[in-house]
């Protein structure tokens, strides 16, 4: 009796996976009915929940996996949870002590963004080196003043890449087909790349930044890294480069990036990201000719939307079959 008691407990199917859904996204990477419908479509052995904002914190209590933001509040009321998937690439706001302390396994969005940021970042230096930002400025004069420009070529300029992961790989990917010389600045060792004249640590950023025709700032934000551009680094930079910043605000000096411009130590730069953010109304960045400003989209695209649906789904299969997830993020390191 036992024996077939065994027997038929063996044939029972293994409790799925509870997973919930704890935001309904953003309007870049939206977690509407559709898109929820379409990941329980492709992992229909994982119990994917989408709960009511009201709901979450009840349907946190039995759930091993959460896609979407996580609080203190729902760390200490979810028991069961192994996994928390987030639809950004930077962490740095969401790792407290409840979520750095515990076992549970973060995954993020990073690379998710890589092309089209590196294209934003790529963007901004051709605005600049072409000074389109003066011509598409000067339009409305109706002027064909063709001895106005001098704009100057990439092929045979230096670039420098403060952060080689998803998105500083592709950045020097499109600066190494330009003609450029890439440096790389990682924590990382970085293996011998074709795109990569060479690498060093961030310790030895002081010694490449008089080499950078242009100094690309695509690291993720962390204790280390903050303010990791100052006063001493802007010095440092070749006289008439160019400074491009497509990653987090916080990592460059902002009021030193303002006197860099002031005495034309710098050719130009080109800002996605500032601090504080949004820049606000007559801050002094607003005032330059040579500064173009976006307001933070260099991760807008047409196609990122199903890059992060498509992670999305890739991670719930492997969490629902044990295997290792993508995208995993150093708790300790912030990335």
């Amino acid at each position: 009796m036992i024996g077939i008691l065994l027997t038929s407990a063996s044939l029972l199917p293994a409790q799925s996976k509870k997973v919930v859904v704890t935001t309904p996204g953003n309007y870049y990477s939206p977690l509407r009915p559709a898109e929820i419908g379409e990941l329980r479509a492709a992992v229909p052995s994982i119990n994917l929940v989408a709960p009511d904002q009201s709901r979450i914190m009840a349907e946190v209590v039995d759930a091993d996996g959460v896609i979407g933001t996580i609080t203190p509040e729902m760390i200490r009321a979810a028991k069961k949870l192994r996994w928390v998937q987030v639809l950004v690439a930077g962490v740095e706001r969401l790792l407290t002590p409840e979520l750095v302390n515990s076992d549970i396994t973060l995954t993020n969005c990073k690379i998710v963004q890589g092309p089209e940021i590196a294209d934003h970042a790529m963007a901004l230096l051709l605005a600049l080196t072409r000074e389109l930002h003066r011509a598409i400025s000067n339009r409305t004069r109706e002027e064909w003043a063709t001895r106005e420009y001098a704009p100057i070529e990439l092929r045979g300029k230096t670039a420098l890449v403060i952060g080689v992961g998803g998105i500083g790989t592709q950045i020097a990917v499109r600066a190494h087909a330009c003609g450029m010389q890439v440096i790389g600045v990682d924590p990382r060792d970085m293996p011998y790349v074709p795109f990569l004249q060479k690498s060093v640590y961030p310790d030895r950023l002081d010694t490449v930044l008089p080499e950078a025709d242009v100094v690309f700032v695509a690291a993720p934000h962390t204790r280390q890294s903050e303010g990791m551009i100052g006063a001493k680094e802007f010095a440092l930079m070749k006289e008439n480069s160019y400074f491009i910043a497509v990653s987090r605000g916080k990592l460059y000096d902002t009021t030193a990036l303002v006197k860099a411009l002031e005495t034309k130590r710098l050719a130009g730069a080109g800002l996605d990201v500032t601090d504080p953010e949004p820049l606000p109304k007559g801050h002094p960045l607003w005032k330059f000719e040579n500064v173009i400003i976006t307001p933070h989209i260099a991760g807008r695209s047409d196609g990122e939307g199903q890059r992060y649906i498509a992670l999305y789904k890739e991670n719930l299969r492997r969490f629902a079959a044990d295997e290792p997830l993508m995208n995993v993020v150093d708790k300790r390191k912030g990335y």
